[in-house]
């Protein structure tokens, strides 16, 4: 490869001779070779536009030329557009903790394209990131990229899972199956009940994420090295916060306090937390899924869940449960990225938060994957599923916990007799209750009626 000497103020370095990165990210590239992970692409995507929204405030605030603010900009928007972003943004996850490599790499970028462009030197630190600090930047650029992601993508999704569940739930209303607690057979419950109880699970975090994006489109940018606003404009943070919603459709605002955003990642926690929630529920739809289709023959087998390939390298016809399953392990990950956030959150030292990488990158990630997942559940199982009406009547009929509707009329200690008496026999607890109470057969087919026992609640 090819190379050529570029110098920083700790002296000259070899960077590939094509390479529009500089020296500070040539030595990022070298001092973190680690994970061979950069942070995310909606992150570097969030950083060019803080970029932008900063070339056109300073330029208003007269503290850059019109034609150098132009080709930052233009820069941006080139980078923006291109298909080989992430190639010019080779940085580790694991850096140094404020970030400042990854922005020394896009000013350093950033300044390239736009030299080019100009016809003159654009300075990385002086032009590109006046007015900045990778302090204010990075905390920023982890907010901005959570909510575009929250609003472009995860939002949508479980706005499409929740209505999807709503819609299936409602088309099977008409089937009544065995409810369960402790895995044991209990009181019986419509399928639609159990469907919209996972959309109400879902609505809660709607509601919840939309809440929490008010509180990420606050934003750290122009309180630079320590929150005091050092070497950025008096009005430059209001003026950012402007430029930067004219540029994404979305309205961010200056920070109440600069020095909590960049001395902590508190909003950043209270997101992931969320976020994990969302996972908790994921794993339970997931799971009650995989249950209600676990058989075909010796499980419930009360539904059949889309096959979408085969199941076994040795065991011919075997379907498995999927999407649950991928859905399931996504959870998983979520809850783990959580406890990584929750451990970078406590490492806000002073006035600065030193595991701003690593939180932006599991934070994105888990976004990421709730999103793709909670997509293909909703298409590709829960709109396909099928009941098996004939697997859901042959236990709900002989469910002795049935003549918990008794209790009222021959107490709870005779209606404990009968339950026992018709698991023993295997018998209909009709049938068992008809032989030991005084009640009419056809008064004892009204009262343990399953579709009938299941309007006492919503």
């Amino acid at each position: 490869m090819k190379m050529r000497i570029e110098k920083d103020s700790m002296g000259e370095l070899e960077v590939p001779e094509k390479a529009l990165y500089g020296a500070q990210t040539q030595r990022a590239i070298n001092n973190f070779p680690i994970s061979d992970e950069p942070l995310p692409e909606a992150f570097i995507r969030s950083l060019i536009l803080i970029k932008a929204a900063a070339a056109r405030a300073n330029e208003s605030l007269e503290c850059i030329t019109p034609e150098m603010s132009k080709a930052i900009q233009n820069a941006c928007d080139e980078l923006l557009n291109t298909d080989d972003l992430m190639q010019h943004f080779p940085v580790d996850v694991f850096q140094t903790g404020s970030g400042t490599s990854s922005n020394m790499n896009a000013n350093e970028v950033i300044a390239t394209i736009a030299s080019k462009k100009l016809g003159a030197r654009v300075n990385p630190n002086d032009h590109v990131n006046y007015g900045q600090s990778s302090n204010d930047v990075i905390p920023s650029a982890i907010h901005v990229s959570a909510t575009l992601e929250l609003t472009g993508h995860l939002l949508p999704v479980l706005v499409h899972l929740k209505d999807t569940i709503l819609e299936k739930g409602t088309a099977l209303a008409g089937y009544t199956k065995t409810g369960r607690t402790h895995l044991m057979d209990a009181m019986p419950v419509r399928m639609d009940q159990t469907f919209h109880a996972w959309a109400a699970q879902l609505q809660d975090h709607i509601d919840n994420l939309t809440y929490l994006e008010n509180k990420t489109t606050q934003l750290a940018q122009g309180g630079t090295a320590v929150g005091t606003g050092i070497n950025a404009h008096p009005e430059f943070a209001e003026l950012f916060a402007k430029e930067l919603s004219n540029l994404t459709n979305v309205t961010f605002s200056k920070g109440n306090n600069f020095f909590a955003l960049i001395g902590s990642q508190d909003t950043a926690v209270a997101l992931s937390g969320q976020l994990k929630a969302v996972a908790v529920t994921y794993m339970k739809i997931a799971n009650d899924l995989r249950w209600m289709n676990s058989g075909p023959l010796a499980g419930l087998g009360e539904i059949s869940l889309q096959a979408l390939q085969p199941g076994s390298s040795i065991m011919p016809g075997k379907v498995n449960p999927v999407i649950p399953e991928a859905t399931a392990m996504v959870a998983a990950q979520v809850i783990g990225n959580d406890a990584a956030i929750t451990i970078g959150g406590q490492s806000g030292n002073f006035e600065l938060n030193v595991m701003l990488p690593m939180i932006a990158k599991n934070l994105l990630n888990s976004i990421k994957l709730l999103a793709n997942s909670g997509q293909l559940l909703a298409d590709n199982a829960i709109a396909t599923l099928v009941v098996n009406e004939d697997k859901l009547n042959q236990a709900l009929h002989r469910n002795p916990i049935l003549v918990t509707a008794l209790n009222p009329i021959i107490g709870y200690g005779k209606a404990a007799e009968i339950a026992k008496k018709a698991y023993k026999e295997g018998r209909p607890v009709v049938d068992v209750a008809e032989e030991e109470t005084d009640i009419s057969r056809e008064e004892l087919l009204t009262l343990l009626d399953p579709a009938k026992l299941t309007h006492g609640g919503i």
